[in-house]
């Protein structure tokens, strides 16, 4: 602090020579008052750095050693101060995640979208945070060793994210870990303005249950959830309806829970009376054949013969894993409504076409169906028209017989999807349209190949379930 004294000298002049005896803390202490202790907040790094490059510019002489220069470099520090106080209330705005591990403060969001991510490399050289469907953009080491950046505004959903360590693509591990694109990812949820329909309220809750059923068709236990709608086992005479929810491509299982909400969104749905009580069954989407070995597909690309002919060897499989395996153990399990007019199904993308795949040639099982950015044949090499005169074995060449037996077809599509799924979703909208066959078809304004897509078509799908005399009774 004496060092200090001595290099103000008079309250009028600032020796350049004893400046130079300044080291940064010194010049910290100008940044201390009683109500800012920068050195010690987020903001320090900042404050730090706008301290030293002002001792850089007075040591180089180029403040004037008089009343004038003086004023300037207070001046100058008075500038910082008043910037990190803004820079301190935009931080307040920053809030951590609803996706964050256990009082992790990072990454945290605002309410414009933006958001902060804050990862400990010391070591690292270069850390670049990778929104998989978002932003890509370096971060900045701060003076303790942690990487920091803040994004550009978001849009609202769920955003898978890894960050890039000296090349090496690992989580966060202040984010929960969520099953996306075939592996573990770390994601931050953005809140969209206004809506609750996928959150947690006030409201009777349903259960999510783990269980695990023999499959003879692939030779192995096979795992799904189960929601139990509120009131199930205190309502042991009732029985409930059932929707068979897929996941789509790269993710399992879990995804409708831990990233759609699907749970929320029928609690809340069943609590205000806009959809029947019913039971939701969520299951592992990849099959393959007991005794038969995995196809090596390294080498095979996109949309190939080999690679159209593995995936419809695969949907076979699982068609009949659904009907042999495990629409009988839920039904043997729970208390449900067995007959085709209370099951209904739906899935996204790769669900979505294993929906159409599978309902399409059972409608002795469902009558209920739903497409959330898929539906069957859409993604084949070609891109054929659909002809409903021939496909699916011609369910849909009578329209009134169609409607006799299928109480709901549903079909939506996020508008800032790519153009094969838009195209291709709408292609098929306007073929059933001119085949007479009713249908409801949905955009959801905004949004991409997202989750925030799937939650909103599950929350227009799932109230027009069960609604018709015969699923009533």
């Amino acid at each position: 602090m004496r060092r200090l004294q001595r290099a103000l000298g008079s309250p009028y002049t600032v020796s350049r020579h004893a400046l130079r005896e300044l080291d940064d803390a010194d010049v910290l202490r100008l940044f201390r008052s009683g109500r800012l202790q920068l050195a010690y907040t987020d903001t320090g790094a900042f404050a730090q750095s706008q301290a030293r490059w002002i001792l850089k510019q007075a040591r180089q002489g180029i403040f004037l050693q008089d009343v004038g220069g003086l004023m300037k470099w207070m001046t100058a520090i008075v500038g910082t101060l008043a910037m990190n106080v803004c820079w301190a209330q935009a931080a307040e705005s920053f809030r951590p995640a609803s996706t964050n591990v256990w009082d992790a403060q990072y990454p945290r969001v605002d309410d414009a979208g933006r958001v902060q991510v804050r990862v400990k490399a010391p070591e690292a050289s270069k850390v670049k945070l990778n929104f998989w469907s978002g932003p890509k953009v370096d971060m900045q080491k701060q003076p303790d060793g942690f990487w920091m950046v803040t994004t550009e505004p978001l849009v609202p959903g769920l955003h898978y994210y890894t960050v890039v360590i000296d090349g090496a693509d690992v989580a966060d591990p202040g984010s929960h870990a969520f099953f996306g694109g075939s592996r573990h990812a770390s994601a931050v949820e953005i809140p969209e303005p206004g809506s609750t329909y996928y959150s947690i309220q006030d409201v009777p809750h349903g259960q999510v249950r783990e269980v695990w059923y023999a499959s003879k068709v692939t030779g192995t236990w096979r795992h799904a959830l189960v929601y139990l709608p509120p009131g199930y086992d205190s309502q042991t005479k009732t029985r409930h309806p059932v929707l068979y929810l897929q996941h789509g491509g790269g993710e399992d299982e879990t995804g409708w829970v831990r990233q759609g909400h699907a749970n929320f969104i029928l609690d809340n749905l069943i609590a205000a009376r806009r959809a029947e009580p019913m039971i939701v069954v969520m299951a592992y989407g990849y099959a393959r054949r007991a005794g038969e070995s995995p196809p090596d597909m390294s080498a095979v690309a996109f949309g190939s013969p080999a690679m159209l002919k593995a995936m419809q060897d695969m949907a076979s499989t699982f068609e009949d894993d659904v009907t042999q395996a495990l629409i009988p153990f839920i039904d043997r399990t729970f208390r449900t409504l067995t007959d085709r007019d209370n099951r209904a199904m739906a899935g996204l993308s790769m669900g979505g076409m294993q929906t159409f795949h599978i309902t399409l040639k059972h409608l002795d099982l469902f009558s209920h169906i739903g497409g959330f950015s898929g539906a069957g044949g859409l993604l084949t090499a070609g891109g054929g028209k659909f002809d409903p005169a021939t496909d699916y074995n011609g369910v849909f060449a009578d329209a009134g017989a169609f409607r006799n037996k299928v109480h709901v077809l549903w079909l939506g599509v996020g508008t800032a999807e790519s153009e094969r799924f838009r195209i291709g979703i709408r292609g098929l909208h306007e073929s059933l349209n001119a085949a007479g066959i009713e249908h409801v078809y949905v955009e959801s304004q905004g949004t991409d190949h997202e989750w925030q897509t799937w939650r909103r078509a599950l929350n227009d799908f799932a109230p027009r379930l069960f609604k018709s005399r015969k699923a009533r009774t």
